[in-house]
């Protein structure tokens, strides 16, 4: 599992790095043929990684209920974001996978709750459902750099 948890923490950095090198008013723009924004995307990052891997697994969350009920599956954009809740989710980005690592290495996630995702994806344990955040988050990390493409054009 070090590869995928490489891969994680990559993926979190690369999200990282857009959220702190972009405008907060970029952030928070939709840009036309989108239905969130940047933030969204990468505040979802993190909401779903916490359904998929402690909710599924009969787990506490590790990190407060706003964050899931305010950016999980179906949930819309907030436009009135402010600044220190930027600074919280640079925070969670990287410790969710810290403690994700080290939850797993200490057998947190002893059982798991069968799951198919909407994107067909049959997950069955915990090693399932980290391999497929890992494809969900860097699906989200394209559409974050679709997003800010279309707000900068090809300036970025």
């Amino acid at each position: 599992m070090n590869y995928h948890f490489q891969a994680h923490r990559q993926v979190r950095k690369n999200l990282l790095d857009i959220l702190q090198n972009t405008s907060h008013e970029d952030l928070l723009l939709i840009p036309d043929g989108f239905n969130n924004n940047m933030y969204w995307n990468i505040a979802h990052t993190v909401a779903t990684q916490q359904l998929l891997h402690y909710y599924l697994s009969g787990n506490p969350f590790r990190i407060d209920k706003y964050w899931i009920e305010t950016y999980k599956k179906g949930t819309l954009p907030n436009l009135n974001v402010q600044k220190s809740e930027v600074e919280d989710l640079e925070f969670l980005l990287t410790e969710t996978s810290k403690i994700l690592m080290k939850d797993y290495d200490s057998d947190f996630f002893s059982d798991y709750t069968p799951y198919t995702t909407s994107f067909g994806m049959d997950l069955k344990s915990i090693q399932d459902a980290i391999i497929f955040n890992n494809m969900h988050e860097s699906l989200h990390y394209g559409y974050v750099m679709a997003q800010k493409r279309a707000i900068l054009g090809e300036k970025y």
